[in-house]
């Protein structure tokens, strides 16, 4: 299957449904939560993976430095969800996009970094300091960081070039 049919499969899956939900936002913004649900399963699945069978529980010993199973297995679950996720971006999400590739990827690479930072401290700050209770400070930091992720890629990681006649209309 090559690439251009993987896409358009995706595509006409994910538009299958946004007919249930087209009057309470628009499609790319259905297509980034669909890829972005989806990419987050497939992280968490990964992480457990990892965990579970790959590494057995046991720390991940490089030698010159060792990794408590729960920490590698996050690295494990990020070589998987973050190409996956940059593909889903730029190739489902956020096709108008005019800026190159490696931009593009150095782009995401960041903002994935800044988003797992932003769930460190927004986590750490509603339980910790506001005695959030952890599953809600979870849904909270979710839509928090959510949020700002996507704005981020639709207007700087993957920023599609207006024409005039766009912001003639807009």
């Amino acid at each position: 299957m090559t690439d251009k049919m993987v896409k358009k499969w995706i595509i006409a899956f994910i538009d299958f449904f946004y007919p249930l939900v087209g009057k309470l936002m628009p499609l790319q913004t259905f297509r980034y939560a669909a890829c972005g649900g989806a990419n987050t399963i497939l992280d968490i699945v990964m992480y457990a993976i990892a965990y579970n069978f790959i590494l057995h529980k046991q720390d991940l010993n490089l030698g010159f430095i060792v990794f408590k199973p729960h920490i590698a297995s996050i690295m494990v679950a990020f070589l998987v969800s973050f190409p996956t996720g940059f593909f889903l971006m730029r190739n489902i999400v956020f096709t108008q996009s005019t800026l190159q590739g490696r931009v593009q990827l150095w782009r995401y690479f960041v903002l994935v970094v800044i988003c797992l930072f932003l769930n460190y401290v927004f986590i750490k700050l509603f339980v910790e300091q506001w005695h959030i209770y952890p599953t809600i400070a979870k849904i909270l930091t979710t839509i928090i960081v959510v949020s700002f992720s996507y704005l981020t890629q639709k207007n700087y990681t993957f920023k599609a070039e207006q024409t005039r006649q766009q912001v003639d209309v807009d």
